[in-house]
């Protein structure tokens, strides 16, 4: 099997050059590639002297990189990794074992479970951040996957030539958690180790702005993967003001047969237009969502005949 190491760089001169010998210590025959976002340092000079393979992406963002690397290279193994040494590269093999085994689409090397990533990481909010967004998609999809934002993952080739992506940035893990499990591709978890950057190495994560993008990234999946749930919620919400703004008009007018309240009447008329509004967009986009991912199953089997016929 092909083993392809990927590695998105923005200005890892201190670590990168590291993270590619160690690589090659565990993965001798595997292909290393480096994509530079634009960095202002040595980090392409680097790695090239370590002996990647390195290419540029001029579109700022990690998740532009992941979605150059996963057009450009083929492999039957992706082993993905941040270039700032913060992920033990000798954990490789236990992350790529469940794909060789053919027991995992995508596995995720999880650094929260061992307590290491809460003792090592000293960005104020990190932690609270990624359990926010790992209980929010666990609920939305009654799985228990630990760590949804890691950004050590392994991936058969199966699922990163059938993953549509989207995101231009840091949202790109959470999109890859929720596009693997609404298509109920095969997730395997393995423990790994964290550890913080050395001095001198700055995270390009920025705690406030890139939470938002995440959260807007879960709210516009949400929405698009799990419309009837997501608009019916609206719907109920929309209804609960209706009522609260009519039942006073309504008890009036049980009363004395006349209404003084038309404001309210017209603002409680209006909640419960929305609320019919939303669920019957829900069901309508349900009946699309239902149609597309009949289609994607279709372009899942004609995607594994291609593999199947490439071997």
């Amino acid at each position: 099997m092909e083993i392809a190491v990927l590695v998105p760089c923005y200005n890892e001169e201190l670590t990168i050059g590291k993270v590619i010998d160690d690589f090659k210590k565990e993965l001798p025959t595997a292909k290393i590639y480096v994509y530079d976002n634009n960095s202002q340092d040595r980090t392409s000079e680097i790695a090239r002297e370590h002996g990647a393979i390195v290419r540029f992406e001029p579109r700022q963002g990690k998740g532009n990189v992941v979605r150059s690397m996963f057009r450009g290279i083929d492999a039957d193994i992706y082993v993905m990794v941040d270039g700032d040494d913060t992920y033990p590269v000798e954990y490789v093999h236990e992350v790529i074992k469940p794909i060789v085994e053919g027991r995992a689409n995508l596995v995720i090397g999880d650094r929260l479970s061992n307590g290491t990533y809460f003792s090592e990481n000293k960005r104020q909010f990190h932690g609270f951040g990624n359990q926010l967004v790992k209980n929010l998609i666990n609920r939305l999809y009654k799985s228990d996957i630990q760590d949804i934002m890691t950004g050590y993952r392994a991936f058969d080739k199966l699922f990163v030539k059938s993953f549509p992506i989207t995101s231009p940035g840091f949202e790109i893990e959470t999109e890859m958690s929720i596009h693997a499990l609404d298509n109920k591709f095969l997730i395997t978890e393995v423990p790994i180790d964290y550890r913080d950057r050395p001095e001198g190495s700055e995270s390009k994560l920025n705690t406030i702005s890139d939470g938002i993008k995440v959260l807007r990234m879960i709210f516009t999946l949400f929405k698009d993967y799990k419309p009837l749930l997501f608009f019916t919620s609206w719907s109920i919400i929309f209804l609960i003001f209706g009522l609260i703004v009519g039942t006073p008009v309504i008890i009036e007018y049980i009363q004395s047969s006349f209404i003084t309240k038309v404001p309210s009447a017209i603002l409680a008329t209006g909640f419960i237009m929305i609320s019919m509004l939303s669920f019957a967009c829900g069901i309508i986009l349900d009946t699309v969502a239902g149609t597309h991912r009949k289609q994607f199953e279709l372009e899942l089997n004609r995607i594994s005949e291609t593999i199947a016929g490439g071997k």
